[in-house]
């Protein structure tokens, strides 16, 4: 399913050994962890582009705590995956969404994004998913019509590609942060949802709708952790427990 990101080839990637080819003998090497870098130069916003070590360690950090969990449950709730689906992420991060909603109903996955950082931690934590370096926001490199659903959390999103890469009737999650999300740290925020559903009209229809909160209490060194994650500097940032709000809108399109 996999094709060459080189401007004007898209060709088949094939599998030859850690090597993937295509027919025009591009080559991409497989990296020990499993991965694969998609990610082509003029692709890259920075040298280092995405998510940095430190924000990789922290949202782990606060996965591997519980604290988003019950977000999880949610979208696997939401979506009702089964062995029979093939699901892409779309700016996956270190993993956490993807690796669950697979090892929960035994469908493929596949994730992408333009942090190697993240996906070299997600490859080694679940291996059982197909990990891709590239930067989705301009070109999703897979076939047409490959994936039954499409996932994005609180991501950039790619409408076009979303539905270049969706089979027929296949479905897409977009999961944006509600306006309570964090609200101890940043405020009330915006609402997203009538914005996300203009990204999509004309492309796929909303067909369902729901809002998954959950309230944490967390140490000091867990706040500065969520801190890290959304690259949320602070002049006086918290220095003691805090009792945090963690809010997605969940919004699946046809």
């Amino acid at each position: 399913m996999l094709v060459c990101p080189v401007r004007n080839c898209r060709a088949s990637l094939e599998r030859k050994e850690r090597t993937l080819v295509c027919g025009n003998s591009h080559s991409f090497d497989v990296a020990r962890s499993g991965y694969v870098n998609l990610l082509q130069p003029q692709d890259k916003r920075s040298k280092q582009p995405g998510d940095s070590a430190e924000a990789v360690a922290a949202r782990r950090r606060l996965h591997d705590k519980g604290v988003t969990q019950p977000l999880l449950l949610a979208m696997e709730r939401m979506l009702a995956l089964t062995a029979k689906d093939s699901v892409l992420e779309a700016g996956c991060g270190e993993g956490f969404f993807l690796g669950g909603l697979v090892r929960s109903s035994g469908c493929r996955g596949c994730g992408v994004d333009i942090s190697t950082t993240a996906i070299e931690a997600a490859a080694r934590r679940y291996a059982e998913c197909e990990w891709i370096v590239a930067n989705a926001d301009r070109f999703v490199p897979y076939a047409d019509g490959g994936f039954s659903v499409i996932v994005s959390i609180a991501a950039r999103r790619n409408p076009d590609e979303f539905r270049r890469v969706l089979k027929e009737g296949g479905r897409v999650l977009i999961a944006v942060p509600a306006p309570d999300d964090l609200i101890e740290l940043r405020g009330k925020g915006r609402d997203r949802v009538q914005r996300t559903v203009e990204e999509f009209a004309g492309v796929m229809q909303l067909v369902d709708q729901d809002r998954a909160t959950t309230v944490a209490e967390l140490d000091a060194a867990s706040v500065q952790d969520v801190l890290h994650s959304i690259y949320r500097p602070m002049s006086a940032p918290p220095s003691g427990e805090m009792r945090l709000t963690f809010s997605l809108d969940l919004l699946v399109f046809r």
